[in-house]
Formats: structure tokens, sequence, C-alpha cells
């Protein structure tokens, strides 16, 4: 998605579910707008057949950068960058940077702090 010369918003031309085959979901359930991506530099070419959203996703992920970065980079939907990059790395071309699962606070934590809460 771009942007108008105007300063308007202007849609695609080519709809989201033809540049991901029809797929709406990607691959991978981990990642989420904050996922960490970057590059495999392992001397491998993407195929031929990859098409220019793979490539500049993965030129543009040559350093570490988070989904939604790359989403506004590349000036495309976050959805449609997740099933990109989840794409690239199923093939091997990307890797997740922040595979740590969030640490949530404990039931008791949360507990302690409502009541405190309460008590203010």
């Amino acid at each position: 998605m771009t942007d108008a010369p105007g300063g308007g918003y202007r849609d695609h031309p080519v709809r989201s579910y033809v540049l991901t085959g029809g797929r709406a979901h990607p691959s991978r359930n981990t990642l989420r707008p904050e996922t960490l991506l970057c590059a495999v530099d392992d001397g491998r070419e993407l195929p031929v057949g990859a098409g220019r959203h793979e490539r500049a996703l993965l030129e543009t992920c040559r350093g570490t950068l988070a989904l939604a970065e790359l989403a506004a980079y590349l000036h495309l939907p976050t959805s449609l960058v997740a099933v990109l990059a989840s794409d690239l790395l199923d093939a091997g071309y990307l890797a997740i940077r922040s595979a740590a699962p969030h640490d949530l606070p404990g039931v008791d934590l949360l507990e302690e702090v409502l009541d405190g809460l309460r008590r203010f």
C-alpha cells in the first residue's frame, strides 16, 4: 500500500490474497508484529519464481527488524508480510531473532497489583 502523490491513501493494485496464493494466515503462529526477523546469509539466492515482494522483504531484512517495521518499510499490510515472512522462514531464508516466549507476570503478582489498585 502506498500514499498517493497528494498525501491521500491509494490502494495496492494487486490484492493481498493474490500475493499470498489465497492464504490469509502465516504457517507459523509465533509471528507477531513485534517478532524480530533477520535474513539468513548462507549464500543461497531466492528461487527464480520468487516474487518482487519476497525479494524486497529479504533485501530490507538484512539487519534485524520487527515484522511491523518490515510492513511499514514495504508499504504492505502486516498480515500480508506475516504470510510472506513465514514462507521465507519455512524455506530457511529468514530467521526469528526473538524466539523466547513473552514472559508474562504470574497470577499472584497480578492479584497483588489489583489489590493495591483497589486500596488506592
